[in-house]
């Protein structure tokens, strides 16, 4: 009886310990997203192919609340909810998603899951209202008709164009729900650093076919234009935008899309910048340019985004170059021109200040353009969640008409009547089975899109709701990994470009450090950026001694960066030259402060691999080890960057790097000497191959095969089976860029 006592009492303590234990999920690619913890309830594919039929579909699939829900589109148009805009109405035993048009109750419906999917329903009776903050809410894809993605570091681009229009790939549906779920209406589909062809009739039929299956989910294709096109394609001799055959031109294809595409969205232009022609090859102004496009599209309701992304090799400084072109021609846009802006006034960059642009064309539609891949950021290889840095800019005051000036404020057009507003993001996808070549920055595609919808949403709440849709809602889990996404951004600046630093990167592939590299351009090389000497390190932007460019700010931003007493700390070396021993606010020299700052983002990188082991329960092992083993390597080039850049300015600084700092693993020549794609002896730098210095994208994790792919269901069909168009681009595989890297033993995990 003792002995069956004994068996009972700890058979009971086995089965206690037993169900504490978290259940180890199953194994999973990340090719489902932040769809992955949405359970499907029963089969209910959609009876056709409409916005309609979808929303339904999606509710009858994954709706698990006890609750009936009614979709309605209102008969009385509620002006306050917009095109977009949705109304959800909990009442006892029924939720009703109501909105103005057929998408509108489509973004109310993944609202409504998205509720349901976070822990979020409302208890009892209560309405929740959602309308949009910006009209477009626009991807930018860097895609190439070759099948490359200049930038992209998640395979090559999902657009099968050697395939297109016969044979379809469900990955476009797919693209166009998780656009549909987070709110993104409008999608360039190709590089803005444009081929020409894709405006020929052959590709346009193509691009129907990806119009079709984007329609239902609201989303909207634009396309990146060569201003040249009219000499490429169209005969002519000239670009010139007052040339009224030019004009013409633009008139009739314009005309020729709306006639295959009627929901067409516009073009996006990238004019006299990097090589690339525009109106001022013929002593035209950007308006000139910019307005003959707009009216081509006018009749059709289509806008111009155009890039302000423009700079001269002789300027003495390139960050003033987006104000000094655009400023002057305030006021002179039609008003379906949108002029995109970059956050910052160089180019995506770890921090930079605002673009001065923001607070200086009240007259012009001005809108937002971030980078979601991560050119300066560690490509696919490092974890960095990139809505603090936006976030960052949208809350900035301009102060152009006084504080409260946002960037968000004036790019929504809340200080002016805006005719139209937008913002866009340069993506992190291509062909990847998990879409962005990293399982944790697929939350950047998330940020980006609830951002667009909301910018006043906080970084936390969006990683919170990403975290708990894509892997656990288990607090043990959510509370760790977010604070790592949340600390991410300012890692990863700690560790690359702190204290202002900006543009010290490797210069043709933008990854990993290269601080002493030159260039036949001085605004492509580090030593313009930083001008390291022995009197100290920084650009001198003041007007006092400097550039002049603090002066392009609105006060009090302007005397803030001006006096390097007042200038914020994080963007010190941008507006300043400063000396070595220069003391900071809490007491260390200037050197002192950059080896600790580097010293604690490779710590903090380091750290990011424990948190990760220990979140080991509550994620499946695919993903785990996948980002496992990319942690390592983030915390391994963090090292890399601090041992590359301390050694390499300390050559001008003369000062000892402190004793608590971990002591280099290699000498500033061997670093010097380590490739990543370099370029090949007598090759001239520039654009090669649609990329700066030719550098070319990496290769994913596991890419989609390009064969034979089946339709989507019941989505459109395409043009008729027949030959392949003549002339077609190969697609083309690029080689790994990271195949000469240092070798790095971690001081907290040797084994590693």
């Amino acid at each position: 009886m003792k002995v069956f006592k004994t068996f009972v009492i700890l058979s009971a303590l086995i089965l206690a310990v037993t169900s504490c234990k978290v259940e180890k999920p199953a194994d999973t690619d990340g090719h489902d997203l932040w769809f992955h913890n949405l359970e499907k309830v029963a089969d209910a594919a959609p009876a056709e192919y409409t916005t309609e039929a979808i929303a339904q579909s999606e509710i009858d699939q994954y709706w698990k609340g006890k609750s009936a829900v009614e979709i309605k589109v209102l008969d009385q148009k509620d002006d306050a909810l917009g095109r977009d805009g949705y109304r959800l109405v909990f009442s006892k035993g029924k939720v009703a998603v109501e909105a103005n048009t057929a998408i509108g109750t489509l973004y109310g419906v993944y609202g409504l899951l998205r509720l349901q999917q976070t822990d979020a329903l409302p208890k009892g009776a209560k309405t929740i209202t959602e309308v949009p903050a910006f009209e477009y809410r626009a991807f930018n894809h860097w895609d190439n008709l070759n099948g490359s993605v200049e930038r992209g570091y998640a395979g090559q681009s999902l657009w099968n164009w050697a395939e297109l229009p016969d044979k379809v790939s469900p990955v476009y549906q797919e693209y166009a729900r998780a656009n549909a779920s987070v709110g993104i209406n409008a999608t360039a589909i190709n590089n803005v650093n444009a081929n020409a062809q894709i405006l020929t009739t052959e590709y346009l039929q193509k691009v129907k076919v990806l119009a079709d299956i984007f329609r239902p989910y609201g989303l909207k294709i634009f396309l990146s234009l060569n201003f040249a096109a009219p000499k490429h394609i169209g005969g002519l001799d000239t670009s010139d935008p007052l040339d009224p055959r030019v004009v013409q031109f633009w008139k009739d294809k314009t005309a020729e899309i709306y006639s295959l595409i009627p929901d067409f969205g516009g073009y996006l232009v990238k004019a006299n910048s990097e090589g690339q022609s525009g109106p001022q090859d013929y002593g035209r102004t950007h308006a000139d340019g910019a307005n003959m496009i707009a009216d081509a599209l006018a009749p059709y309701g289509g806008v111009v985004f155009w890039r302000a992304f423009v700079y001269d090799a002789q300027a003495e400084d390139r960050a003033m170059q987006a104000s000094d072109e655009f400023v002057p021609l305030d006021g002179q846009f039609r008003d379906n021109v949108l002029i995109q802006v970059k956050n910052g006034p160089i180019d995506f960059q770890p921090r930079e200040p605002i673009s001065p642009l923001f607070g200086q064309a009240p007259n012009t539609n001005l809108m937002l353009e971030v980078q979601i891949t991560q050119e300066y950021l560690g490509h696919s290889k490092h974890m960095v969640y990139l809505h603090p840095l936006w976030k960052e800019c949208l809350d900035t005051d301009t102060y152009e008409f006084g504080k409260g000036s946002t960037v968000a404020a004036i790019t929504e057009g809340k200080y002016r009547d805006n005719k139209v507003s937008a913002i866009s993001g340069v993506t992190n996808i291509g062909n990847d089975v998990n879409w962005c070549g990293h399982q944790m920055i697929q939350i950047n595609w998330y940020a980006y899109g609830r951002m667009a919808w909301n910018p006043d949403l906080s970084s936390d709440q969006i990683a919170d709701e990403w975290l708990r849709q894509t892997f656990s809602s288990d607090p043990k889990f959510i509370k760790p990994v977010k604070d790592m996404l949340d600390r991410s951004r300012e890692v990863t600046v700690s560790y690359e470009m702190p204290l202002g630093l900006h543009h010290i990167m490797a210069s043709n592939a933008h990854f990993g450090p290269g601080p002493w590299e030159d260039s036949y351009r001085k605004d492509w090389s580090p030593l313009f950026y930083h001008k390291a000497g022995p009197d100290g390190v920084g650009f001198d932007r003041t007007v006092a001694t400097g550039s002049g460019a603090t002066a392009q700010y609105n006060e009090p931003l302007a005397s803030t960066y001006e006096n390097i007493a007042t200038c914020p700390e994080n963007l010190l070396l941008w507006f300043h030259h400063v000396p070595w021993d220069y003391k900071m606010k809490d007491g260390k020299t200037l050197w002192d402060e950059l080896c600790y700052t580097y010293q604690s983002g490779v710590e903090d990188a380091e750290e990011y691999i424990k948190i990760w082991e220990k979140a080991e329960p509550y994620v499946d092992n695919q993903r785990y080890q996948e980002v496992r083993t990319k942690l390592i390597r983030q915390a391994k080039d963090a090292m890399w960057w601090k041992d590359a850049v301390l050694l390499y300015f300390q050559t001008f600084s003369s000062m000892p790097i402190p004793d608590d700092c971990y002591p280099a693993q290699h000498t500033l020549d061997e670093l010097k000497q380590v490739g990543v794609f370099r370029r090949p002896q007598g090759m001239p730098g520039g654009m090669q191959g649609g990329r700066p210095g030719g550098a070319p994208q990496g290769a994913g994790q596991g890419q989609r095969p390009q064969g034979q792919q089946a339709r989507p269901q019941g989505a459109p069909q395409g043009a008729p089976q027949g030959a392949a168009p003549q002339g077609q681009m190969p697609r083309m595989r690029m080689p790994e860029i990271y195949d000469m890297l240092p070798e790095y033993t971690l001081p907290k995990y040797p084994e590693l």
